[in-house]
């Protein structure tokens, strides 16, 4: 009886891209910045695909700004947390999941403030931001 057998291995390609601007700070916040937007970016691409070959046409275009500004802000959003998280470790001293969850608290402050001027909601965004980067360093770990 004839079979068949698979061996290999997957692996997924690899592209680090460093950026030196002299600033440790800069070059995380930099890397930090690049490589979630360039996720961003992509997203919105595969979902303006998506739509596109679906023969939703009639508002690609405000799709495409919208992808465009997403990105833009992951990116900005992106970058302030690595600054903040990498600002955090050099203050304490010391790199541990304190430093996520400081630098994602603060970076939901600062963005929640400059977005609104309701305390209440500054501060559950700052808990929030604290929580998700917490979680997320916890589950990088795990991966």
């Amino acid at each position: 009886m004839p079979s068949s057998s698979f061996a290999g291995s997957f692996s997924t390609p690899k592209l680090n891209v460093a950026i030196d601007t002299g600033n440790p700070l800069l070059n995380v916040t930099v890397d930090g910045f690049l490589k979630i937007g360039t996720v961003a970016a992509i997203k919105s691409l595969a979902e303006d695909a998506y739509y596109i070959i679906k023969g939703v046409e009639e508002d690609v275009h405000g799709r495409c700004l919208l992808g465009f500004v997403c990105a833009v802000l992951h990116r900005t959003v992106a970058g302030l947390y690595v600054g903040m998280e990498y600002g955090m470790e050099r203050v304490r001293g010391t790199r541990d999941w304190k430093n996520a969850m400081l630098g994602g608290a603060l970076t939901g402050a600062l963005i929640s403030a400059a977005t609104n001027k309701d305390k209440d909601k500054i501060v559950i965004d700052a808990i929030a931001g604290g929580a998700i980067a917490t979680a997320s360093l916890f589950i990088n770990y795990l991966i």
